[in-house]
C-alpha cells in the first residue's frame, strides 16, 4: 500500500516561518476590515480580539515554532480556521464577511504545503466546513457565494500540492529515492545549530567500480538500490540518508553522539556482508558550520580508506575496523 509522505520541503523551521507570516497577515487583514463606524461595539470588540489573537499567535510561532515537532503544526493550522470562521460569523455586512472568510485561503496553502495527504485533506475539510457554515448561518451571504469561495479554496490547495510535489522531487535521487545532495544539504542546514547533538557520516562502497566493470551499470544500479532500501529500513526515525553522489552515501543522525553513530554504522555494514564499506563519522561541534562538520567527516572517511578500506573512522578518535 502506498504511503502518503509529508512534503519534504516543509521543515519545522519553514513551517514556522510560513505560519508566522500568514497569522500576521491574516490578523492585519482583520484589523483593516474592522469598520470604525460600526455601532455594535460588542461585535467590534470580538473582531478586534480575534485579529489581535492572530497577531499574537504569529509572534509566538516566530519565537518558538521552529523548535516544535512536525505534528504540532496541525494545531495552529486548525486554530487559524476556527479564528477565521468566528470572524466571518460576527463580521458586519456581507462584503466584510467575505473578505474575512477569504483569509481561509491561507489555510489551504498551509495544509497542502505542510502535511501528508490525509492530514492535509482533514485540514481542508475542516476549513471548508467551518467557513461555509459561518457564512450560511449569517443569513446574508448567498449560498452560491459561499460555494464559490470553497471552489477557490480547493483549487488553491490542489495547485499548492502540485508545486510542493515538484519542489520535493528536486531534492530526491531518481535511482535510490533517497535524498540527493541538494536534499541532504537542506536537511543539514536545518539541523546544524548551536548546542545541537548531531552526528554526520559519509559511507563509501569499496571497489564499486569492479561491480560496474563485471556486471555492467545495471548491476551497479541494483546494488545501490538494494543498499538504499536496506539501510533506510534499519535507520532510526529522524535519520536523514542521502545518496551523496556515485557510490557514496551520507547520513545525518540528530540526537546521536559520534561513538553511538559509529556503532550504528557497524551494524549497517553487517547487513551487506558481500559489500565492503568505508566510513567517516564526525560529531557536530557547537558553533561550527555545516561545511566544517562535513569536512571532518570526509577527512575521517579518507583516513578509513588510507588504513585499508573496510573500516570506519570517528573524527578525532583512533581507527577501528567496521568488520570487527
Amino acid at each position: 500500500m502506498r504511503r502518503h509522505r509529508a512534503p519534504e520541503v516543509a521543515t519545522p523551521r519553514v513551517m514556522a516561518q510560513t505560519l508566522t507570516l500568514f497569522y500576521v497577515l491574516g490578523g492585519t487583514c482583520g484589523l483593516v476590515a474592522l469598520p470604525g463606524s460600526d455601532p455594535d461595539w460588542a461585535r467590534r470588540g470580538v473582531l478586534l480580539a480575534l485579529a489581535a489573537t492572530a497577531v499574537v499567535c504569529g509572534a509566538a510561532m516566530h519565537r518558538w515554532g521552529a523548535r516544535a515537532p512536525r505534528g504540532f503544526f496541525h494545531a495552529p493550522v486548525a486554530a487559524a480556521t476556527v479564528l477565521i470562521a468566528l470572524a466571518a460569523l460576527v463580521a458586519p455586512g456581507e462584503a466584510t464577511a467575505m473578505v474575512v472568510a477569504a483569509i481561509v485561503l491561507f489555510v489551504g496553502v498551509d495544509s497542502f504545503f505542510f502535511f501528508a495527504l490525509p492530514g492535509a485533506l482533514a485540514q481542508l475539510g475542516l476549513a471548508v466546513g467551518l467557513t461555509t457554515s459561518a457564512l450560511l448561518v449569517r443569513g446574508d451571504v448567498p449560498p452560491a457565494t459561499a460555494v464559490a469561495l470553497d471552489v477557490v479554496l480547493v483549487a488553491i490547495a490542489v495547485v499548492t500540492r502540485r508545486l510542493v510535489a515538484e519542489a520535493s522531487r528536486a531534492g530526491v535521487d531518481g535511482l535510490t529515492r533517497l535524498a540527493n545532495r541538494r536534499g541532504f544539504d537542506e536537511a543539514l542546514q536545518e539541523l546544524v545549530r548551536p548546542g545541537a547533538v548531531l552526528s554526520a557520516a559519509l559511507l563509501d562502497l569499496d571497489h564499486f567500480k569492479e561491480v560496474n566493470d563485471t556486471g555492467g551499470h545495471a548491476a551497479g544500479d541494483e546494488v545501490l538500490r538494494q543498499v538504499a532500501r536496506t539501510w533506510r529500513r534499519a535507520l532510526p526515525g529522524g535519520a536523514v540518508l542521502a545518496r551523496h553522489g556515485g557510490d557514496e552515501f551520507a547520513l545525518l543522525l540528530p540526537g546521536w553522539t559520534g561513538p553511538r553513530a559509529l556503532e550504528l554504522v557497524r551494524r549497517l555494514r553487517t547487513l551487506h556482508p558481500g559489500i565492503g564499506m568505508s566510513c567517516g563519522v564526525a560529531q557536530y561541534r557547537s558553533r561550527e558550520s555545516a561545511a566544517q562538520l562535513m569536512r571532518r567527516a570526509d577527512q575521517a572517511l579518507y583516513a578509513a580508506k588510507a588504513a585499508g578500506r573496510g573500516r570506519a573512522e570517528l573524527a578525532g578518535e583512533t581507527r577501528e575496523s567496521v568488520g570487527g
